[in-house]
């Protein structure tokens, strides 16, 4: 442990250096390195592909953590998109957010600076570390990545080839630091202020909590997420069938899947019909409510099982959902508000004054209408990437790109002015 541990100081001490020298570069070569990477990555799929493999066969494919751990061509295919989006990105630092000239002449700045160090703790998602990689170089930061053990063989393949390709490019290949994968480390990072400026977990509730506790270097949370979808007495129910489906099936293990419909009590008899690709097709275990278990009962293909309490207000990250049948927009407001993670949350409905009120009350990061909670991420909002999603309110909300990763500072130019 004395040699980890070695190794881990130096390399949050090689981080902090690092991060000051990426200041003197410009975009152009910062998108030179993401187009670069881009293409290494492709070229060494089959590479990464086989470290990505070797991880896999330490976990049980029922695990939920399986299918964010996967990698496959068309997944390194994306990556490799992503990459290439963020490099075509305006970069932000630099950016001049304020500008005035007080009665005393002096002159006002406001301008976006990076972070500095920025340290990503995250489980068994190896694309997190090409998007935390990509975006914190182009914000000029510096990034310590805390994988899990889960997922090391696949981020050591991937970081070795993110130092190649910067040492290809003239900058110091310590901006990326991947640390000892095991528990006992992150308390270290979590403590090293001299080292790091902002810490940020992604995972599960577990993690973050630890995280958020432990920490001594200030932490944005990405927090769990529990998400409900509202189908309203006024809606149309083909859209509602194919909303919950795609929310739910596209990629049941991500944070912006569905876990709870919530249902229009006066809807109650169009229930199969809406369930009925995910129970025929995907075979997804609903754990309904009385009213909802009576109306589904030997009407439902899938496994369906009566809710209890804990099946509310649970992150399932598998092909589970539970179905909660309520008496209208005021009950389904009171049992988001109650189980809601802050994450995303949806209506469908076709009335503009339901539709208008549940925007305005339910308090999450993101709030949808007539659309999939598939859409929370940061590619989908045309950042190019995520560094996460935050569910909290201070300096950044919901997906997390390139501005989420700045700072400012003031400048002020004078011409002998002093205070009196």
């Amino acid at each position: 442990m004395k040699d980890q541990l070695a190794y881990l100081e130096q390399g949050l001490r090689a981080a902090r250096e690092a991060a000051r020298q990426l200041a003197q570069y410009d975009d152009t070569k910062i998108r030179a390195v993401l187009e670069t990477l881009a293409g290494r990555t492709l070229a060494a799929e089959k590479q990464i592909l086989e470290a990505n493999r070797a991880d896999l066969s330490r976990m049980d494919v029922s695990d939920p953590k399986y299918d964010r751990l996967l990698l496959s061509p068309e997944r390194l295919a994306d990556i490799a998109h992503d990459l290439r989006s963020v490099a075509a990105l305006p970069a932000p630092v630099g950016e001049l957010l304020e500008q005035r000239r007080l009665d005393n002449g002096l002159e006002l700045s406001k301008v976006r600076v990076p972070m500095g160090v920025i340290a990503v703790i995250f489980e068994s998602r190896p694309n997190v570390t090409f998007d935390v990689f990509a975006l914190c170089l182009k914000t000029l930061n510096a990034c310590v990545l805390k994988g899990s053990s889960d997922a090391h063989d696949t981020n050591r393949v991937v970081v070795d080839m993110m130092h190649g390709v910067l040492a290809e490019h003239g900058i110091d290949p310590a901006v990326v630091f991947l640390a000892p994968p095991q528990r006992e480390y992150l308390s270290h990072i979590l403590q090293a202020t001299d080292s790091i400026d902002l810490a940020i977990p992604r995972g599960s509730k577990a993690l973050i909590d630890f995280v958020r506790d432990n920490a001594r270097v200030p932490v944005i949370e990405t927090g769990a997420g529990i998400v409900h979808t509202y189908v309203d007495k006024s809606a149309d129910l083909a859209m509602a069938k194919a909303i919950i489906t795609n929310a739910k099936v596209r990629r049941p293990s991500v944070c912006n899947a569905l876990d709870t419909l919530i249902l229009h009590r006066d809807l109650l008899p169009s229930l199969p019909a809406l369930m009925t690709t995910m129970g025929e097709d995907y075979r997804v275990e609903v754990f309904a409510d009385e009213e909802a278990y009576r109306v589904l009962d030997r009407r439902y293909a899938g496994v369906l099982q009566r809710a209890s309490a804990e099946h509310f207000g649970t992150e399932f990250l598998s092909l589970k959902m539970s179905v909660k049948t309520v008496a209208g927009l005021s009950e389904a407001l009171e049992h988001i508000h109650r189980y809601s993670s802050k994450h995303s949350e949806a209506i469908v409905a076709e009335d503009p004054q339901t539709i208008e009120r549940f925007l305005n009350s339910v308090d999450a990061a993101a709030v949808y209408a007539n659309t999939s909670t598939a859409f929370t991420d940061g590619g989908q909002f045309g950042m190019g990437a995520e560094i996460g999603i935050s569910t909290q309110k201070l300096h950044a909300r919901g997906p997390m790109a390139l501005p989420e990763l700045t700072s400012y500072k003031w400048i002020v130019k004078g011409a002998g002015q002093i205070r009196k």
